[in-house]
């Protein structure tokens, strides 16, 4: 009896037992849903981090129970620093509460596309100090390779949007400039229809997606039919406008394919030396 009140009034080794089997039942328990997942064939990554983040807190719950009476005496002991303290460690607490601005409000989910700032990335982690990104070059839909660790109190006074809907299908524009040299609108119409041609294999399913975009964000939106503008430019040259609405691993893809329909239609008409005079007749 007088052996186990010696190890319960031996605070560093209760603490040290408590971490202990709170890490080993973090562990045992990742990496169980993190098999199960693989086997499955699921992404429980929003699961398995908020698991870390509840054990987590439950060990420091239970670390600071123990050590509540000194934690007391000295609180009372440095009372007169409190307020020093308070601004020294301003940012921790700010991100302490930003963890708990994220758990409440959920703007985002492990998984999802967001931008915040200037950063654009994949969410793949989030604790009580910071949110985990993997960066996503936007231009093209493609990790860049780099890590970013976003502070969570940027995340409560940075706007967040989130781009999850752009993982799958993305409305995507991109823009061609020449000089005036040549009329587009001689073949605009054939360059809409290889657009249409190129987004056929997928086009019932960007119609559900995008009417599934336009209900949850309860407005209309672009596609998805590709659509072309002709404008022109401070400078005076001819500026081609298109957008089209397709699964983001393809925009690239299709982009490329008709910038070169573009580029052929637009060196024939110049070589035929009638781009202008075909327009005018």
């Amino acid at each position: 009896m007088k052996y186990f009140n010696l190890i319960a009034e031996n605070q560093f080794f209760l603490t040290f037992v408590t971490a202990f089997i709170a890490l080993s039942t973090k562990y045992l328990i990742v990496k169980w849903l993190r098999s199960h997942a693989k086997s499955k064939g699921a992404d429980k990554r929003d699961l398995v981090n908020n698991v870390k983040n509840f054990l987590n807190f439950m060990m420091i719950v239970l670390i600071l129970g123990i050590w509540s009476h000194e934690i007391q005496k000295f609180a009372f002991s440095i009372a007169a620093f409190s307020v020093a303290i308070v601004l020294a460690t301003r940012e921790f607490i700010q991100c302490v509460i930003g963890f708990f601005y994220l758990v409440s409000t959920r703007p985002f989910r492990i998984g999802d596309w967001i931008e915040v700032g200037e950063f654009v990335g994949e969410v793949s982690a989030t604790d009580w100090i910071k949110s985990t990104l993997l960066e996503v070059n936007i231009e093209n839909y493609e990790y860049t390779g780099k890590t970013l660790f976003i502070p969570n109190n940027k995340l409560m006074t940075s706007p967040i949007k989130n781009l999850n809907f752009l993982k799958r299908y993305a409305t995507h524009h991109f823009i061609i400039t020449r000089d005036q040299s040549v009329n587009p609108f001689v073949f605009i119409d054939k360059i809409l229809e290889n657009a249409k041609q190129y987004c056929e294999d997928f086009y019932d399913v960007a119609v559900r997606y995008n009417q599934m975009i336009e209900r949850r964000l309860d407005v209309p939106i672009t596609g998805p039919d590709p659509q072309i503008k002709v404008s022109t430019t401070e400078l005076g040259d001819t500026e081609i406008e298109i957008t089209i609405f397709c699964p983001t691993e393809r925009a690239i893809e299709i982009e490329q394919a008709i910038c070169a329909d573009f580029m052929g239609y637009w060196y024939a008409q110049k070589e035929n030396g009638n781009g202008l005079s075909l327009a005018q007749s």
